[in-house]
């Protein structure tokens, strides 16, 4: 039995242009985009995570603006949601069009994966991260070592929050080595058509260095202060995100905005050396250059290999 589809899947890193291709090729195809990016997922945080304003989307923008930044939201429940909104697109007639870079979430979606369920408040995280907190992260990733060396050789002693996460899925009988060593070698649920954007990589850092100046000039600090107002800290993991996290540590005076701002250029610059990185592995991904390519061009190739009629011009 063939997998449902096609479903069409815009990857590559921050700023290179996705979203306005995926908006484009879902135009011609009557369709939606899907987001598949872990941090649009929060409301409020608009201006950071370089969401579509409402009024200028020209078709509907789905898996956005999901819960407040102040919850808790795994992948195991973005998939539960996408798939809900891939299944339902595809149930209408619609082609659905996917679009981010943010590997794991797409191909939680799109592959048949399963993630232990390990709930913000469950017993089992309170324990390991009180045990942080009182012993420090070196105590903990010691006990990683000790039941699970080959999880620990994987993750930096510092990272509290993932050796949590592979404490706990050690105690639902899962390894986070194991795991993570199948991550790129899965079952597709869906006939899955993946296009992955690239270009120089001077091209691709001016581009991003010209983002992040556009997004303090169009009120990032000011979108993390009313956040924090709210409850946004370092410690959620919507704070974590690049560019909240360190306008975060700005407004208390840790840093100095000037400094926040660079340093968010030189961490989303090396997120986007790790998200080409993980979409090359991945077999599937058929590569556009857009040094070679317009965005016109781009689209009207995906638009026929989805085997759809197109509808308009960039």
């Amino acid at each position: 039995m063939s997998a449902p589809g096609p479903v069409v899947c815009v990857v590559g890193p921050t700023a290179s242009g996705k979203s306005a291709l995926a908006e484009e090729v879902a135009a011609r195809l009557e369709s939606s985009v899907v987001s598949v990016d872990a941090m649009q997922v929060y409301r409020g945080m608009d201006v950071g995570t370089a969401k579509t304003p409402p009024a200028e989307r020209r078709v509907p923008l789905l898996m956005v603006d999901v819960v407040d930044p102040t919850e808790d939201y795994s992948v195991r429940l973005f998939q539960r949601d996408a798939r809900s909104v891939v299944d339902g697109l595809l149930s209408a007639g619609r082609v659905p069009v996917l679009c981010g870079g943010t590997g794991l979430y797409l191909n939680a979606v799109i592959d048949d994966m399963e993630f232990p369920a390990g709930e913000k408040g469950c017993a089992s995280r309170e324990r390991y991260e009180r045990l942080a907190a009182e012993r420090g992260a070196p105590a903990l990733h010691a006990l990683l070592a000790e039941r699970d060396p080959e999880s620990a050789a994987l993750i930096h002693p510092n990272n509290v929050r993932r050796v949590v996460r592979a404490l706990e899925m050690l105690d639902e009988g899962v390894s986070y080595a194991r795991h993570h060593e199948g991550l790129h070698e899965r079952a597709a649920r869906y006939d899955a058509r993946l296009w992955g954007l690239t270009m120089s990589r001077e091209r691709l850092y001016r581009r991003i260095d010209e983002r992040v100046d556009a997004m303090v000039d169009q009120g990032l600090l000011e979108e993390v202060r009313e956040l924090a107002s709210r409850g946004l800290t370092a410690e959620l993991s919507a704070g974590q995100a690049i560019g909240y996290k360190e306008l975060l540590a700005a407004l208390v005076g840790e840093t100095s905005l000037e400094e926040a701002v660079e340093l968010v250029k030189r961490r989303t610059r090396r997120y986007a050396k790790r998200q080409l990185s993980w979409f090359r592995h991945d077999g599937r991904v058929r590569w556009i250059d857009l040094d070679e390519t317009s965005l016109d061009q781009a689209a009207t190739r995906i638009v026929e290999d989805a085997g759809r009629e197109a509808h308009g011009t960039i």
